[in-house]
């Protein structure tokens, strides 16, 4: 995924509003053998980039100055109230930049598993992402979590995974965290008014 980045010579809180009011977004790019830039974008380009799943999860090319630079997105700091990206810091990277990121989790073939299709479970997400550690060219956008062969009252962990090649997990220390679990529905038992009906012919009394 590609997008364009200008450099900016003023910064400071007072010149970043004024670039927010002008509809520019201000940022910073970082890492790499190459001093620290700061930046500005396009903030309605931007916007519609940040909801896509895959510039949060994967080499970007910025365009900077006429030249296309790997870049990873590494934070976003939104508004709280308003949709408004404030400010976005991105890392440069290369074949031997080693990372640590959350990536997300894509749940698949839930519906044609035993627990769901035959035991009518349910599946409960313990954890929508996790982080893994991995060359830069090795980073996946997502991991799948085939539950297609899930049974009632399995717990799936993250050893379970099949993790693309050169990719770790990192649990700080966890032993082999839980991902999903699949839960048995639990019924509703709804008393009829049996007691209270007989409650009032008992309390009807001849004059």
């Amino acid at each position: 995924m590609k997008f364009v980045a200008f450099e900016r010579s003023k910064q400071g809180t007072g010149a970043s509003r004024r670039l927010r009011n002008a509809g520019r977004t201000p940022g910073i790019v970082f890492g790499g053998s190459t001093d620290p830039v700061a930046i500005e974008l396009d903030h309605n380009a931007l916007w519609h980039a940040v909801q896509k799943e895959t510039f949060h999860a994967s080499i970007l090319d910025m365009e900077l100055s006429g030249q296309v630079q790997k870049v990873l997105l590494r934070d976003v700091q939104y508004h709280p109230f308003k949709p408004l990206v404030l400010h976005v810091d991105f890392q440069r990277v290369d074949d031997k930049t080693r990372l640590h990121k959350k990536i997300p989790l894509h749940f698949i073939n839930a519906e044609n598993s035993p627990a769901v299709k035959v035991d009518k479970c349910l599946v409960n997400h313990v954890v929508n992402e996790i982080e893994i550690e991995c060359l830069a060219i090795q980073l996946p956008e997502f991991i799948e979590v085939d539950l297609g062969e899930a049974v009632k009252g399995q717990s799936i962990h993250a050893n379970d995974l099949k993790l693309p090649v050169g990719v770790k997990i990192v649990t700080h220390g966890k032993p082999n965290p839980t991902i999903a679990t699949l839960v048995e529905p639990v019924e509703e038992v709804i008393a009829a008014p049996v007691a209270a009906a007989a409650d009032d012919k008992k309390g009807k009394k001849k004059k």
